[in-house]
């Protein structure tokens, strides 16, 4: 953990607080022009006007010379840890054939064949890549294996991340991602509630349970229960909801108290009505529908209910092969129809309720860990503008700089 000094920001922009925002309030951001941002020992302890920056400051001093800053951001729905490539289904789904999730079995075939090594060799240059892009924190689920052992195997790889990377790494468990071949349907949810459940949980390898709950995968029944499950084992509930279909994810990540609900394509009037009542963040993935060719997320009709939204990749090979966060905040922007503030607020402090990090990271505030972008801009407009160019200068981590741009 350092101690850093940032000084002539341009203009410091960040959200504010611990809990997730909601309606008009995230879209109100904590603006500074001509700023700086003190960090000693990890920990932000102040900000604001050049001209209140201490004098004799006992650590490295950052010019970034009129640049903007803005937290680190935060990807709260990564499948980062597989093996092989399902370019060919792309391909097919070029020539018009239509997404089903079916091709989850076929990462699963070769995720099982990969030892643990080489599934964290395959993920840390994915990661290098996220850091260039800003992402200073992230969520990684399992859910490629669909065994004991291969579910085991992943959560290890991503345990052994968190030491080969400087970002924070959330694990979750998605034992429930689909129904793997070997086991029957009834067989296979037994096996989830009754071995691995427990056994995830002994050794500590998740913090979450997800269940992809939609047509064709897990029933709301199904998911419930795999839920309730991992809820008495101390893992807290996230749900794959309404992506493929309304089937009433969004209802059940309501009533079990889900602190998140992701992807919801096709969540209903009542889904959108279930959860403004709750504290469940809504995590956005317009990255998933840009390849897949599915109706974007209704966000503003989520929003204006007093829903809170999250932004995130949801990283994987086969719906949504995107490391850029940057390229789907630019998505949020102009097909989410959100504005750069409210989008800049779900990158960061939602972003980190979603996946239990917002006391930790998700803004610029004292008590806060010193995790930071320097854009190269003079306007943090055009951080929502620049398709194709991830536009990051330099990245902070706990007051150290872990990737400057060449």
């Amino acid at each position: 953990m350092g101690n850093l000094l940032v000084v002539n920001i341009g203009e410091l922009v960040t959200p504010q607080g611990r809990r997730a925002r909601r309606g008009d309030a995230m879209g109100e951001l904590l603006r500074i022009r001509n700023a700086f941002l003190e960090i000693r020992d990890g920990k932000i302890v102040g900000l604001g006007p050049m001209d209140e920056a201490p004098r004799d400051f006992p650590g490295n001093v950052l010019d970034v010379g009129g640049r903007a800053v803005t937290p680190g951001l935060v990807d709260p729905h990564t499948h980062l840890v597989f093996a092989g490539s399902r370019v060919e289904e792309y391909l097919h789904r070029a020539r018009g054939e239509r997404y089903t999730g079916g091709g989850i079995l076929v990462t699963a075939e070769a995720t099982r064949a990969a030892t643990e090594d080489e599934l964290v060799e395959l993920a840390v240059p994915r990661l290098r890549k996220m850091l260039r892009c800003g992402v200073t924190a992230m969520e990684a689920k399992s859910g490629y294996g669909l065994s004991p052992l291969a579910e085991e195997k992943i959560l290890r790889a991503i345990k052994r991340l968190e030491g080969l990377a400087p970002q924070r790494i959330v694990p979750t468990f998605l034992g429930a991602h689909a129904f793997p071949p070997d086991y029957g349907r009834e067989e296979y949810i037994d096996l989830l509630v009754g071995e691995m459940i427990p056994r995830v949980a002994e050794e500590r390898l998740a913090r979450f349970c997800d269940v992809f709950c939609d047509r064709g995968f897990y029933t709301v029944d199904e998911a419930r229960r795999i839920l309730e499950a991992g809820a008495r084992h101390r893992l807290v509930p996230k749900v794959h909801a309404d992506e493929l279909a309304p089937v009433g994810a969004a209802e059940l990540a309501a009533e079990v108290g889900a602190i998140s609900a992701d992807h919801l394509l096709h969540v209903s009037d009542a889904g959108i009505k279930a959860l403004a009542e709750t504290n469940t963040v809504a995590v956005l993935l317009p990255g998933t529908a840009f390849v897949i060719e599915e109706p974007y997320p209704p966000a503003r009709k989520l929003l204006e209910a007093g829903v809170p939204l999250a932004l995130s990749t949801d990283f994987n090979p086969g719906s949504s092969p995107v490391l850029s966060l940057p390229f789907v905040m630019r998505l949020g922007v102009l097909k989410l129809k959100l504005s750069p503030e409210e989008t800049l607020c779900a990158s960061t402090l939602n972003a980190a309720c979603a996946i239990g990090l917002a006391h930790e990271v998700g803004s610029l505030e004292p008590g806060k860990s010193g995790d930071l972008v320097v854009w190269d801009l003079r306007d943090i407009r055009e951080l929502f503008y620049w398709f194709g160019d991830d536009v990051a200068w330099q990245v902070v981590i706990g007051g150290e700089a872990v990737w400057a741009s060449p």
